[in-house]
């Protein structure tokens, strides 16, 4: 495979029935499904190594607690058998799980990461990856968040959201690519 894309390892973060729970408010991204599930039927059919990583919040009624409903993956994220999974309780991958332990062990350093949300799961994951010495590229197109209400009461578009996060995290923890780019090889 000629492609850069080819030796890395996808991770996949928060793709959970949970966040389609109406108390996020209005999400951004349509077309976040549809890249996220092209993106990983393309590694399943390259046979490249995948990671799922969902949460199990501990915030009273939040409907990705253990217990909930929406603790569940989202029905075309489910991980296959040969798929691996860690289960987080915070905003990174990393904390609280073996993770970092794992990829060091399988000799992984470079990561291609889509999921959920933009501006938390995935910018605190991308962001600690960064700093572990790890390659990321972070598909800007596969990812999505939600509105945010700022500490003066204003509130933010869920768009602008995910740009400042992406904008953030670009050049810096990562490099933001998009879905037609990590699937071309």
């Amino acid at each position: 495979m000629s492609n850069s894309f080819a030796e890395r390892t996808l991770l996949l973060i928060d793709c959970q029935k949970g966040f389609e729970d109406p108390q996020w408010g209005e999400r951004n991204n349509p077309d976040f499904e549809v890249n996220a599930k092209s993106i990983l039927h393309h590694w399943r059919n390259s046979k490249r190594d995948i990671i799922h990583v969902r949460h199990s919040s501990t915030e009273d009624g939040s409907p990705l607690g253990r217990q909930k409903p929406g603790f569940a993956y989202s029905d075309w994220a489910v991980p296959q058998n040969n798929e691996t999974e860690f289960v987080k309780r915070v905003n990174s991958c990393f904390i609280g799980t073996e993770l970092e332990q794992f990829l060091k062990s399988k000799g992984v350093q470079k990561l291609a990461v889509l999921g959920l949300t933009t501006n938390h799961c995935i910018s605190t994951s991308v962001r600690m990856a960064g700093n572990l010495g790890f390659d990321v590229k972070l598909v800007g197109d596969a990812c999505a968040t939600f509105p945010r209400t700022s500490i003066n009461g204003d509130m933010f578009d869920a768009e602008i959201i995910h740009q400042t996060a992406l904008a953030s995290l670009h050049g810096e923890f990562c490099t933001v690519v998009d879905t037609e780019s990590i699937t071309r090889d």
